[in-house]
């Protein structure tokens, strides 16, 4: 795969997508945003690839925001469906991937970056970190998910005040909202995605996508998290891994799930 805006490496069943734009603080704009829907679509589908890590080039930002020169002068019309395409092939599509994504933010992660991360799995940042959604300071709102994830993810009161100041907050901050898993340094931050990848890797690929799926599920209106989980948890029963995790339990060793 060879992309503009994107560096992409695979290694040990671990693939790491690198958004590359340092001179625009790897900001998002169309371009990148369907780079980033053709590179996921493409791990996703590939059996190598185990768990997924998005990180962005430099020291200094993840993703700064989405590229405001692009919408800058869009009306009501082009508004409405720029929030509607960037929620269906990349923020929606990510969310619901059947492979893992483990957003490592190593810097500024504003607007539409914040918005990514929020999306991917579960998230871990460099000390240096800085997260929040400024949007309101333009005259607009989130439009890629954020006002539906981050109530989610800290609460609906910090949610509300977080996204009404268009203020910021640092990784110690947003780890204790529960917005970030760990937070490390930067030089330690996709070591340690590495090593949480590497943990995912001794378990069952096609049970984590079914637990990724129940999970999801209680965050979607009308669809009955608990009915899910009950499907998706008998569903595994008819898998080889199922055969070979309980298979390997019994008789004492480590199983080698061949992922189907």
């Amino acid at each position: 795969m060879t992309f503009e805006n994107l560096r992409i490496a695979i290694e040990n069943k671990i693939a790491i997508i690198i958004i590359n734009r340092p001179t625009k603080l790897n900001a998002l704009n169309k371009q990148t945003i369907e780079e980033l829907h053709e590179a996921f679509s493409a791990l996703d589908a590939d059996k190598e690839v185990k768990v997924i890590l998005i990180t962005g080039s430099g020291e200094k930002a993840f993703v700064a925001g989405a590229d405001i020169s692009e919408f800058a002068h869009f009306d009501v019309s082009q508004g409405g469906s720029l929030a509607a395409k960037g929620q269906e092939i990349l923020f929606d599509f990510i969310e619901n991937l059947g492979t893992p994504v483990i957003a490592a933010i190593n810097g500024f992660a504003l607007g539409g970056g914040l918005e990514l991360a929020m999306a991917c799995h579960f998230r871990i940042a460099s000390d240096n970190a800085k997260m929040g959604l400024p949007e309101v300071s333009l005259g607009v709102i989130p439009g890629y998910g954020g006002t539906q994830r981050l109530p989610q993810l800290i609460g609906k009161g910090r949610a509300m005040e977080l996204i009404m100041t268009a203020g910021m907050i640092s990784a110690e901050e947003a780890k204790a909202y529960g917005l970030v898993n760990h937070v490390t340094s930067q030089e330690d931050l996709l070591p340690l995605a590495e090593k949480i990848a590497s943990k995912m890797l001794r378990n069952s690929s096609v049970a984590i996508g079914a637990a990724i799926r129940a999970v999801n599920a209680n965050f979607k209106e009308g669809v009955n998290g608990f009915e899910t989980e009950i499907s998706e948890f008998g569903n595994c029963f008819g898998t080889e891994d199922f055969k070979e995790g309980t298979t390997a339990f019994l008789e004492k060793r480590k199983a080698d799930f061949p992922g189907a």
